[in-house]
């Protein structure tokens, strides 16, 4: 795929990232505490080189319930350790006592009146290592990292989302184009939703660019490059965050909240540096707000008609929580944030060292 625009202006980081279970450490924060009675036990465990997938498929095996009777909030990665709440019927818990897996450890167990749904997070907490990182990238890397914490990242949907190979949105595109067929529904929609990803990731890298531009020249000559009328560039050129809000911009309240449209450049911008609220992109499909006016001028080149449902998604996000730790006999670098859910943290490494 091609490059995706980046904020921060440094040079590429030569270090070394690999995404594996001592390097690469996720945990699941629940958006609730869990009530402590009810008809669903709650098992908090660590995996190892297991897709969230595979764990459920285990825990069903060994504990005698079926997949489908199993919650979980969120999918997690298989090259990683990572930490997650799984719902099982509260008739498997004796023969909890008895389960054993090489790349599973129950940690602890409570009970809650609810099954646990998708999307029923808070966010994820990550430990990343970086190696091979010499004094002078040690520098780099936390300045990178201060920035990230004043301004937050850009919302990119990660290469995950993409597939192994990096092309699912390709036959995302074949099949909303009427050239591919795919009988299986959930693979179907993996597809769709990886062209929906593709198309809003290269509508960010887009906004990136124009505001790239809008910091590095003169109001007149953007105006005159970009065609956009000389008061709003003056007014983009005053916006204190890198990211610049335009006219017809959807904007949410942040973390969560309702949606609208930027009507006062200078009010809304403001509020977003303050991280009050963020701009959002176009997840594009049937029944989505659209952006209006210059935002929409844009945006509408990343818009794509198809059956499936669209939504909208944060342009932007605020990582909290954020520590470093270098480590210079060993030349690493220890990184530590949290993340809202639905968000990247490959995204927040790629934006650290380009």
């Amino acid at each position: 795929m091609e490059q995706l625009q980046r904020y921060l202006n440094h040079s590429k980081i030569d270090v070394l990232f690999k995404r594996n279970r001592d390097d690469f450490v996720v945990t699941e924060i629940p958006l609730y505490e869990f009530s402590g009675e009810g008809e669903h036990l709650i098992i908090k465990f660590r995996k190892k080189d297991l897709t969230t997938w595979d764990a459920v498929q285990i825990f069903s095996e060994q504990l005698g319930c079926k997949g489908r009777d199993i919650g979980y909030a969120g999918l997690k990665d298989k090259s990683a350790m990572t930490i997650q709440s799984i719902s099982v019927p509260k008739s498997c818990e004796e023969k909890l006592k008895i389960f054993k897996h090489d790349n599973i450890k129950v940690l602890e167990t409570t009970r809650h009146n609810n099954k646990i749904k998708i999307g029923h997070l808070k966010g994820n907490k990550f430990f990343i290592r970086l190696k091979r990182v010499n004094v002078i990238d040690s520098r780099k890397i936390q300045e990178a990292v201060k920035s990230i914490a004043n301004f937050g990242i850009p919302n990119y949907f990660g290469s995950q989302r993409f597939g192994i190979e990096g092309d699912n949105y390709k036959k995302g595109k074949a099949i909303i184009d009427g050239e591919l067929k795919e009988k299986n529904r959930k693979l179907k929609q993996m597809y769709i939703n990886a062209y929906q990803s593709y198309l809003f990731n290269h509508w960010l890298s887009k906004r990136i660019e124009i505001s790239k531009l809008v910091d590095a020249f003169e109001p007149k000559v953007i105006h005159e490059k970009l065609e956009l009328p000389l008061d709003i560039v003056k007014n983009m050129k005053k916006q204190k965050h890198p990211f610049k809000l335009l006219t017809g911009d959807l904007m949410s309240h942040y973390p969560f909240g309702k949606i609208f449209h930027v009507e006062n450049l200078e009010e809304e911008s403001e509020k977003f540096y303050n991280r009050d609220r963020v701009a959002t992109g176009l997840l594009c499909g049937k029944k989505v707000k659209k952006s209006e006016g210059l935002a929409q001028n844009i945006e509408k080149e990343f818009d794509e008609p198809m059956t499936e449902d669209g939504t909208r998604r944060f342009a932007w996000i605020f990582p909290d929580d954020i520590e470093t730790n270098y480590k210079e006999e060993k030349n690493w670098m220890e990184i530590q944030f949290f993340l809202p859910k639905g968000s990247y943290a490959t995204e927040f490494i790629a934006e650290v060292i380009h």
